[in-house]
């Protein structure tokens, strides 16, 4: 059995702070200071003096009637994450969510999840899928997850791989999926291998039917390759 230093947090304060922004960006809506010690399983006096620390370095912020929103801070804090590969992602993103009209982004490995780092929306589609920066969920499920364990080998693979699905994308170059992260929701990703980086993903995720997975492929592999020779990669 482990030690009790080994599985405990360093500092419980700081893990509560940062289980609150957790929540909250899980939430997608502002939360009452009640709500936040429920999913926290804290009293409320404790989320209260937590909340205000983090409101105090603009962390999180509060709307008119007094809920907790995450705060406009964390944007700063957020451009700074791989800052050289979100710039040069940017315009690779913008030039094929603007051909395909499908809403494309860029996602990183963070442990066992597949983390959205950069997202853009088509700039004239009737209707389009937000992907908001920062959602995360399990690498296992979801195209972008796929494209991702396709390039660590089994061993590092979390629970809940299927190797069947990630060979195929080893086969043809390119993931997909449909009703697995978010029903009714496609996704196709083809993988982006960065020298001394975290295995990433680039994606497109829609609606509706739409042109063949290989045809989407194609062009995220175009921003792919535009967003590794900007990297000198």
């Amino acid at each position: 059995m482990p030690a009790a230093h080994d599985t405990a947090p360093a500092s419980q304060t700081l893990s509560r702070g940062i289980r609150i922004l957790e929540i909250l960006a899980d939430a997608r809506e502002p939360l009452s200071i009640d709500e936040i010690a429920r999913r926290l399983d804290v009293h409320r006096s404790v989320a209260y003096r937590l909340l205000r620390t983090l409101e105090d370095h603009g962390l999180v912020g509060r709307d008119d009637a007094g809920r907790v929103e995450l705060g406009a801070r964390l944007a700063a804090l957020a451009a700074g994450v791989a800052h050289d590969l979100q710039a040069e992602a940017l315009p690779e993103l913008t030039a094929a969510a603007n051909d395909l009209a499908m809403t494309c982004f860029l996602a990183v490995l963070d442990r066992d999840e597949c983390v959205t780092l950069v997202s853009v929306e088509p700039r004239h589609a009737t209707a389009s899928v937000a992907q908001r920066p920062g959602s995360r969920h399990p690498v296992a499920v979801g195209a972008p997850g796929r494209a991702i364990l396709a390039q660590l080998p089994p061993t590092q693979w979390p629970d809940g791989a299927d190797a069947i699905q990630v060979a195929e994308v080893a086969a043809q170059g390119f993931a997909r999926s449909h009703d697995e992260v978010i029903p009714s929701l496609r996704s196709v990703a083809v993988p982006l291998t960065l020298r001394g980086r975290a295995p990433a993903a680039i994606a497109v995720v829609y609606l509706a039917d739409g042109p063949e997975p290989a045809v989407l492929a194609a062009r995220l592999e175009q921003a792919a390759h535009g967003i590794r020779i900007a990297l000198g990669d």
